[in-house]
């Protein structure tokens, strides 16, 4: 899993006002390998589809991955007949190295790719992107799970692909409904922050860069599709599967080790209603109570059952420290990633470490009652310890509370959103028609589709970039290289 650091916290979401300029508002991306016979219809049927529908200007970019037929003749030809057709030659396979490649290089504000079979029906295109042209959303996926979906494909497929959605959701928590659909777009500044943190380079691109997506609390848009089932589809089903489990695995572990800076992708979002400031009520303090009771509620269970397991062959006072100890120790770990949020290894001894003194605390509330209760009982029954020891941790409990979050973590939010909204959000004129991406500045209007002979906005053998070393983005070119040159995937093009 990469966890290399992205350029800082994106800006806030805008909508891209209309105008003329050469740049096209929208990058469609066509990965191929060995596509030779359904290359140009597709390429064709998607380019007379735009011309006819879609209001700004466009580009179909065809990336070919490492084909061996003639299709990287047949991409070149199209892209001599048509002004708006780029191809684009890539000498390793895997359809996520393309999309991240072409993607990295286009500076089109709105990119999208979709299958060469064109399965999905193309009236869910203008739809699929319009809440990104908007700044409703930041990434958008073709749903063929949604109800209103209407899907043509054989029982197999339908079941494998419902069986792996439902692993996303019980392993990774993920909310989206589909995503295998070869049907998707997202923000050009979202893609910037966001691909440098996606590690697979195959089919599991998708997965990934959704889950990664949503977890750090982007807004990802659903759009129901119209999808037939191509016959003669080359995906290998085992091998796709074996890749796509281990993916899983791989991006659970991340996630669960906080390894990803996943807190660099969130945004200052200016219409949430969670970010508005109520009377008398701290920021962030219902979500931190319901976590705190759900874990609090979990330990308790878990020290009762330690308790009662210590019990057995230690005294009363003796197995009370040992089981406060071991769910005390949980439960900082657990409020730590669940209630306040904190990811990673930073922090995590002094966290502990406040914890052990918070606990020491609870030993004296718990260890008091029942010393309390042995004073008023020589003998006192089990059930009634356990019914003291619940009411002294209930108290136990509320002080834990406060002083989590007064002292263990302390809520910094309010200072670091200031200094960074201050830092990489550009003033807005609302009368200009400029659109800003990813605090590099002002771009022109957003472009109508042009009348004359269109611009290239990129040769195939070069693309900008611009995360400088100090975390800013400046406009600078480079020659264009594989993403992960050093990655020599062997895989095959499914």
């Amino acid at each position: 899993m990469r966890t290399d650091s992205s350029p800082g916290t994106l800006p806030a979401r805008e909508h891209l006002p209309a105008g003329d300029a050469g740049t096209p508002v929208l990058d469609v991306v066509i990965p191929v390998y060995n596509e030779e016979k359904d290359l140009q219809p597709c390429v064709l049927r998607l380019h007379d589809h735009l011309k006819r529908t879609f209001p700004y200007a466009f580009r179909i970019t065809i990336a070919d991955n490492a084909s061996t037929d003639t299709t990287p003749l047949v991409s070149r030809r199209l892209e001599a007949e048509l002004p708006e057709v780029k191809a684009f030659r890539l000498e390793q396979k895997g359809r996520g190295r393309a999309l991240r490649t072409v993607w990295s290089a286009s500076e089109a504000p709105i990119l999208a790719y979709m299958d060469v079979d064109l399965s999905t029906d193309l009236n869910a295109l203008l739809p699929l992107v319009a809440p990104l042209i908007s700044g409703h959303s930041d990434l958008a996926i073709g749903s063929r799970l949604s109800r209103s979906s209407r899907v043509v494909r054989g029982a197999k497929r339908e079941f494998i692909s419902r069986s792996y959605n439902l692993i996303l959701r019980g392993s990774l928590q993920a909310r989206f409904s589909d995503a295998q659909c070869g049907f998707k777009a997202i923000r050009r500044d979202v893609a910037q922050v966001l691909l440098p943190l996606v590690e697979d380079t195959g089919w599991f691109f998708d997965t990934e860069m959704l889950v990664l997506a949503e977890r750090a609390g982007l807004r990802i848009h659903e759009v129901p599709v119209d999808w037939v089932d191509d016959p003669d589809s080359t995906v290998h089903i085992v091998k796709t599967a074996t890749d796509d489990l281990k993916g899983v695995w791989r991006v659970g572990r991340a996630l669960a080790t906080g390894s990803l800076p996943l807190d660099r992708l969130t945004r200052p979002f200016g219409d949430d209603p969670r970010d508005r400031e109520i009377k008398d009520v701290p920021n962030g303090l219902a979500r931190q109570l319901v976590g705190f009771c759900v874990v609090g509620a979990l330990s308790t269970l878990f020290y009762l059952l330690l308790y009662s397991g210590f019990r057995v062959f230690a005294g009363s006072q003796i197995a009370n420290a040992l089981a406060l100890l071991v769910s005390a120790i949980a439960n900082t770990a657990a409020n730590r990633r669940l209630t306040f949020g904190v990811r990673g290894r930073g922090g995590a001894v002094r966290h502990q470490a406040q914890g052990l003194v918070v606990f020491g605390i609870g030993l004296a509330l718990t260890s008091g009652s029942l010393a309390a209760l042995n004073a008023a009982s020589s003998d006192p029954a089990h059930s009634t310890e356990l019914a003291v020891l619940i009411a002294a941790n209930l108290a136990a409990t509320v002080l834990r509370f406060l002083l989590f979050r007064a002292w263990v973590f302390p809520d910094r939010r309010d200072e670091v959103d200031s200094t960074v909204v201050a830092s990489h959000v550009p003033a807005h004129n609302p009368s200009s028609p400029t659109y800003s991406m990813a605090g590099q500045g002002s771009y022109g209007p957003l472009p109508q589709r042009p009348t004359g002979a269109p611009h290239s906005t990129y040769d195939n053998d070069r693309f900008r970039v611009g995360e400088a070393a100090d975390g800013n983005w400046r406009d600078a070119t480079m020659q264009l290289q594989p993403v992960r040159p050093h990655d020599t995937e062997s895989r095959d093009y499914r």
